[in-house]
């Protein structure tokens, strides 16, 4: 696992008003099926709600131990290296809590947290290309 990260996604209970808080502070976000995207120097900072993301990460909110309300994303560049990822995690101690497939989204991804329960995606999204250094740059969603 190259040492980066590509996105952070915040759950939210209110979208509009996370949302509002973050153009507050000067960021500016774009809008898409109900998440909203923010390009945070060479890494993504995505607002989603709470419960979706939960369960999009096979996990249960609001109960102790269980999900946080975050997710840490790490993008590669192929499907085979989203199921070598998710098979080295659980060796090292993860636990799979989303077996690698096609996502409803359309792109190959898997979930796991690691021992202390930080939840974590790997995809393989080829609308999010990779830079050779392995940053991200958003896409204009508006396009």
């Amino acid at each position: 696992m190259e040492q980066r990260i590509t996105l952070i996604t915040l759950g939210v209970t209110d979208l509009a008003r996370a949302k509002q808080f973050y153009e507050s502070l000067g960021w500016r976000g774009q809008e898409v099926e109900e998440t909203v995207f923010f390009q945070a120097g060479g890494l993504g900072l995505v607002l989603w709600g709470r419960e979706k993301l939960a369960a999009d990460a096979g996990m249960a909110p609001g109960t102790p131990g269980g999900f946080g309300g975050i997710a840490l994303a790490h993008n590669v560049r192929s499907d085979a290296e989203v199921d070598a990822l998710l098979t080295a995690a659980e060796r090292a101690g993860a636990t799979v809590t989303r077996p690698a497939a096609v996502n409803p989204i359309g792109f190959y991804s898997g979930v796991f947290t690691d021992p202390d329960g930080h939840v974590w995606e790997v995809a393989h999204n080829p609308g999010f290309p990779l830079a050779a250094d392995g940053s991200v740059t958003l896409p204009d969603f508006g396009a």
